[in-house]
């Protein structure tokens, strides 16, 4: 198994950003007066989630990490959300919404999996 040297390791970042660099041109389509409006806000919660990965790893200490990888989440659920409002708006075709709720989905799956073992300590005094 590969040791963690940086962020660009975890496949969770690299994912994230994936995800991110993807919703560029989708959100050159919407209508011009939402290019600074909701494009915009989807823009930044999609950045955000690979950025506070990043942020909160190069710290190096599991606590700064946890909270990097909890607003990540957010940012995530954000972005979610976003998205579901530009398809029922219809700036955003159904097989495009469907394959990035794909992509947010592992994301999610990835960062719990990352959550899980890193946010459960250890009790304080074991063995008493």
């Amino acid at each position: 198994m590969k040791s963690i040297q940086s962020y660009r390791d975890l496949i969770v970042w690299q994912k994230a950003l994936d995800l991110a660099v993807r919703l560029y041109p989708l959100l050159k389509r919407f209508p011009p007066e939402e290019r600074y409006g909701l494009a915009d806000q989807i823009r930044r919660a999609a950045v955000s989630i690979p950025a506070n990965i990043a942020e909160g790893q190069a710290r190096h200490h599991r606590k700064e990490f946890v909270q990097g990888l909890y607003i990540a989440r957010g940012s995530l659920a954000e972005l979610d959300t976003l998205l579901l409002a530009a398809r029922q708006l219809g700036y955003l075709d159904p097989s495009s919404h469907q394959e990035l709720e794909g992509r947010i989905g592992e994301v999610r799956k990835m960062l719990q999996g990352l959550l899980n073992p890193l946010a459960t300590r250890p009790p304080l005094n074991p063995g008493h």
